[in-house]
């Protein structure tokens, strides 16, 4: 049976007053095609409205065609497209998603890493909420300092850092700056890419709790209040990654998924650079 989330999933409240919904869809890494647009219109009929795409990725046309047949109003629907900062302009950059989207504008739009330095394209970001294009601008992969170095001369401030985070990516450090700053972190690859299903201690908080490891993953973030983008293709998979809003993880459960941390609590968003 489909889980009903559309009624009482949370979200968390942005600087700019926005609300990003606490559950979203991941595509990274799903081909532009039938694939893609499956998962898209399966997590609406599950009760998500949170889908999170980027330029990079080469699948927003098929997210939009996802969107279209999930049968989901576009205002129920928070959408995310990232800028790709291989490329010069924001704002054309935007123009180009909303087609390829098929959309008016996004909810959040995010530089997607700090290539070139991180205040460059922020003008262009803020240019680009100006002219209503997206209602809320954020960042991905910026560290701590690279947040600082922005805050001394954005106008706006990015409502949203999206970061590598998971208990074995405990970047306890980031996410304290981002708070410090008025920045909500939001955790992508929350589940390791599939690689800390299989880990003995998660499966063992699994099975105390009567969850799938994956459902302990995501709980993790949510309970330390980071919204998560769990990708997958499989509509058994996009249902189970939803059905975590009616448990919880216990103090002792949340400690010892913590100390499974190999960061050091580290205030960088990644230990290798690929920019």
């Amino acid at each position: 049976m489909a889980t009903n989330l559309t009624s009482d999933q949370p979200a968390v409240d942005l600087s700019d007053g926005g609300r990003l919904p606490m559950l979203g869809l991941g595509v990274w890494q799903i081909p532009d095609g039938r694939e893609c647009a499956d998962a898209v219109r399966w997590a609406l009929e599950l009760g998500y409205r949170h889908i999170d795409t980027a330029q990079a990725y080469g699948n927003e046309s098929s997210v939009g065609e996802g969107l279209r047949a999930g049968g989901v109003s576009r205002d129920e629907i928070y959408l995310t497209t990232k800028f790709y900062p291989g490329e010069k302009d924001p704002v054309a950059e935007l123009e180009a998603s909303l087609r390829r989207l098929g959309v008016d504008a996004v909810d959040l739009y995010i530089i997607h890493w700090p290539q070139g330095g991180p205040t460059w394209a922020w003008p262009g970001m803020e240019r680009a909420r100006e002219l209503e294009l997206t209602r809320s601008i954020g960042v991905s992969n910026f560290s701590a300092a690279e947040l600082d170095q922005l805050a001394e001369v954005a106008t706006v401030m990015p409502a949203v850092n999206q970061i590598q985070f998971n208990p074995f990516r405990n970047r306890a450090g980031l996410v304290e700056a981002c708070q410090r700053l008025g920045i909500v972190p939001e955790a992508y690859s929350p589940l390791g890419t599939g690689q800390h299903l299989a880990d003995p201690t998660v499966r063992a908080v699994a099975e105390r709790v009567g969850r799938t490891p994956a459902q302990v993953l995501l709980r993790w973030c949510i309970q330390l209040g980071l919204p998560v983008i769990p990708k997958s293709t499989h509509r058994e998979r996009i249902e189970e990654n939803g059905r975590i809003f009616d448990f919880e993880l216990s103090p002792q459960d949340m400690e010892q998924l913590a100390a499974l941390d190999e960061t050091g609590g580290t205030d960088l968003a990644r230990e290798e650079i690929w920019w």
